[in-house]
Protein backbone atom coordinates (compact mmCIF):
# COMPACT_ATOMS: atom_id res chain seq x y z
CA UNK A 1 0.00 0.00 0.00
CA UNK A 2 1.30 3.47 -0.80
CA UNK A 3 2.07 5.93 1.54
CA UNK A 4 -0.75 8.41 0.36
CA UNK A 5 -3.38 5.31 0.29
CA UNK A 6 -1.91 4.70 4.11
CA UNK A 7 -2.36 7.95 5.49
CA UNK A 8 -6.02 8.70 3.71
CA UNK A 9 -6.72 5.38 5.61
CA UNK A 10 -6.12 7.73 8.46
CA UNK A 11 -8.01 9.83 7.61
CA UNK A 12 -10.68 8.13 7.07
CA UNK A 13 -10.53 6.19 10.31
CA UNK A 14 -10.66 9.91 11.61
CA UNK A 15 -14.17 10.14 9.58
CA UNK A 16 -15.45 7.39 11.32
CA UNK A 17 -14.46 8.23 14.74
CA UNK A 18 -16.35 12.02 14.17
CA UNK A 19 -19.43 10.40 12.70
CA UNK A 20 -19.90 8.05 15.92
CA UNK A 21 -19.33 11.28 18.12
CA UNK A 22 -22.29 12.66 16.29
CA UNK A 23 -20.38 14.78 14.38
CA UNK A 24 -19.75 15.52 10.65
CA UNK A 25 -17.56 12.77 9.35
CA UNK A 26 -14.70 14.47 7.81
CA UNK A 27 -11.03 13.48 8.97
CA UNK A 28 -7.51 14.81 7.90
CA UNK A 29 -3.83 14.11 8.50
CA UNK A 30 -0.88 16.22 8.27
CA UNK A 31 2.30 13.91 7.30
CA UNK A 32 5.32 14.55 5.89
CA UNK A 33 6.49 11.42 4.31
CA UNK A 34 4.97 8.37 6.39
CA UNK A 35 5.34 10.66 9.39
CA UNK A 36 2.35 11.67 11.08
CA UNK A 37 2.75 15.10 12.37
CA UNK A 38 -0.79 15.00 13.26
CA UNK A 39 -4.62 13.47 12.73
CA UNK A 40 -8.08 15.47 13.24
CA UNK A 41 -11.45 15.07 12.07
CA UNK A 42 -14.26 17.86 11.96
CA UNK A 43 -15.30 18.74 15.92
CA UNK A 44 -17.50 21.39 15.61
CA UNK A 45 -20.75 19.55 16.37
CA UNK A 46 -18.61 17.87 19.68
CA UNK A 47 -17.17 21.31 20.60
CA UNK A 48 -20.06 23.73 19.77
CA UNK A 49 -16.82 25.12 17.13
CA UNK A 50 -16.75 27.48 14.37
CA UNK A 51 -13.43 26.39 12.84
CA UNK A 52 -12.65 22.99 13.86
CA UNK A 53 -12.92 21.17 10.46
CA UNK A 54 -10.86 18.13 10.28
CA UNK A 55 -8.14 19.72 8.21
CA UNK A 56 -7.93 22.68 10.88
CA UNK A 57 -7.80 19.49 13.77
CA UNK A 58 -5.18 18.32 12.56
CA UNK A 59 -2.93 21.45 11.87
CA UNK A 60 -4.39 22.06 15.91
CA UNK A 61 -3.05 18.63 16.81
CA UNK A 62 0.44 18.77 14.95
CA UNK A 63 1.27 21.92 17.05
CA UNK A 64 3.45 24.76 15.91
CA UNK A 65 5.82 23.34 13.14
CA UNK A 66 8.49 24.98 11.34
CA UNK A 67 8.06 26.79 7.26
CA UNK A 68 10.38 24.11 6.08
CA UNK A 69 8.09 21.23 7.84
CA UNK A 70 4.73 22.43 6.32
CA UNK A 71 6.81 23.12 3.13
CA UNK A 72 7.42 19.11 2.74
CA UNK A 73 3.96 18.16 4.33
CA UNK A 74 1.20 16.73 2.78
CA UNK A 75 -2.44 17.07 3.89
CA UNK A 76 -4.77 14.18 3.43
CA UNK A 77 -8.55 14.86 3.65
CA UNK A 78 -11.35 12.59 3.29
CA UNK A 79 -13.81 15.54 1.64
CA UNK A 80 -12.41 18.38 -0.44
CA UNK A 81 -11.14 21.69 1.25
CA UNK A 82 -13.96 24.36 2.41
CA UNK A 83 -11.86 27.86 1.79
CA UNK A 84 -11.06 27.95 5.57
CA UNK A 85 -9.71 25.08 5.24
CA UNK A 86 -7.85 25.92 1.70
CA UNK A 87 -7.08 29.32 3.48
CA UNK A 88 -4.98 27.62 6.22
CA UNK A 89 -3.21 25.17 3.92
CA UNK A 90 -1.96 28.02 1.73
CA UNK A 91 -1.06 30.30 5.06
CA UNK A 92 0.85 27.88 6.28
CA UNK A 93 2.39 27.11 3.04
CA UNK A 94 1.69 23.28 2.53
CA UNK A 95 2.27 21.86 -1.29
CA UNK A 96 0.13 18.83 -1.30
CA UNK A 97 -3.04 18.15 -0.68
CA UNK A 98 -4.64 14.08 -1.30
CA UNK A 99 -8.10 14.03 -1.37
CA UNK A 100 -10.74 11.01 -0.65
CA UNK A 101 -13.73 12.72 -2.87
CA UNK A 102 -14.82 15.89 -4.14
CA UNK A 103 -18.09 14.61 -5.28
CA UNK A 104 -20.44 15.34 -2.42
CA UNK A 105 -18.70 19.00 -2.38
CA UNK A 106 -16.19 20.75 -4.58
CA UNK A 107 -14.17 23.12 -2.05
CA UNK A 108 -11.51 25.58 -2.99
CA UNK A 109 -9.30 23.26 -5.47
CA UNK A 110 -8.83 25.99 -8.22
CA UNK A 111 -7.59 28.13 -5.87
CA UNK A 112 -5.15 25.80 -4.46
CA UNK A 113 -4.04 25.12 -7.78
CA UNK A 114 -3.87 28.84 -8.85
CA UNK A 115 -1.23 28.93 -5.74
CA UNK A 116 0.76 26.05 -6.53
CA UNK A 117 -0.58 23.03 -4.44
CA UNK A 118 -0.67 19.76 -5.67
CA UNK A 119 -3.64 18.12 -5.26
CA UNK A 120 -4.26 14.21 -5.46
CA UNK A 121 -7.72 12.43 -5.89
CA UNK A 122 -8.15 9.11 -4.92
CA UNK A 123 -11.46 8.84 -5.93
CA UNK A 124 -13.08 7.05 -2.54
CA UNK A 125 -16.37 5.41 -2.61
CA UNK A 126 -16.56 4.52 0.89
CA UNK A 127 -15.94 8.50 1.48
CA UNK A 128 -18.96 9.21 -1.02
CA UNK A 129 -21.18 6.73 0.30
CA UNK A 130 -20.85 8.17 3.79
CA UNK A 131 -20.68 11.79 2.91
CA UNK A 132 -24.04 11.08 1.26
CA UNK A 133 -25.65 9.06 3.82
CA UNK A 134 -24.84 11.77 6.40
CA UNK A 135 -25.90 14.25 4.06
CA UNK A 136 -29.25 12.90 3.23
CA UNK A 137 -29.67 11.98 7.57
CA UNK A 138 -28.47 15.45 8.22
CA UNK A 139 -29.29 18.16 5.86
CA UNK A 140 -29.27 21.14 8.18
CA UNK A 141 -26.08 20.71 9.94
CA UNK A 142 -24.47 19.55 6.83
CA UNK A 143 -25.74 23.56 5.59
CA UNK A 144 -24.73 25.01 8.63
CA UNK A 145 -21.24 23.29 8.41
CA UNK A 146 -20.44 24.52 4.37
CA UNK A 147 -22.61 27.96 5.44
CA UNK A 148 -25.71 27.30 3.75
Amino acid sequence: MSTDAQMLELAIKQAEIGLAEGGIPIGAVLAVGDEVLGVGHNRRVQMGSAIRHGETDALEEAGRQSAKTYAKATMYTTLSPCHMCTGAILLYGIKRVVIAENTTFMGAEDLLRDNGVELVHMESEHCVQMMTDFIAANPELWNEDIGE
